[in-house]
């Protein structure tokens, strides 16, 4: 499975392709952050988000699109910019009709690390060890991204497993 993970940022949408399945080695094929000025305009600043992610599921050809679930924060502007950036990449998946699948930053950490209260540099270590680096991705936003396709290889399974016991088990005509 090929997985684009994204960290949805306004300034700094971190992106990284991870290839593997669960329980076997992973392979980073590519990491990176799509960067867009601070001073420039709300629509202008989409549109390049927009463009990023095109070319990198232009290049890396994804079969899934992990997109980290926007969570409340103190700053009302800093969640909003993460929602917008994290919209576009959901809309620019569903475009190619390329699955979406989220997670939340705790679910994250907890799969990389086994904490779901690991910090930057816990998740970045972890990345790093779990893919075989050099070296920690800089910046943190681009090892986030990785951190989000990793989980998800790992728990796509188990969701899929879960998912299907459920349909299983709901009578025809009746959703849950």
């Amino acid at each position: 499975m090929r997985v684009l993970g994204v960290d949805p940022g306004l300034t700094r949408c971190g992106v990284g392709v991870v290839e593997g399945v669960a329980g076997r080695a992973l392979t980073m094929r590519g990491v990176g952050v799509v960067r867009t000025p601070a001073d420039a305009e709300l629509g202008d600043r989409l549109v390049a988000v927009e463009r990023g992610i095109e070319q990198w599921l232009d290049e890396h050809r994804p079969e899934v699109v992990a997109v980290e679930r926007v969570f409340s924060q103190h700053n009302v502007s800093t969640v909003m910019g993460t929602a917008q950036a994290s919209a576009v990449a959901m809309l620019c998946a569903a475009r190619r009709g390329i699955p979406v699948a989220l997670h939340t930053p705790s679910e994250v950490k907890a799969a990389v690390t086994g904490s779901g209260r690991a910090d930057k540099a816990q998740v970045g270590a972890m990345v790093t060890r779990l893919l075989r680096l050099a070296a920690p991705p800089r910046p943190a936003d681009a090892a986030d991204a990785l951190a989000l396709a990793i989980c998800h290889i790992w728990r796509a399974p188990a969701q899929n497993r879960l998912q299907q016991a459920v349909a299983l088990h709901t009578p025809k005509g009746r959703t849950r």
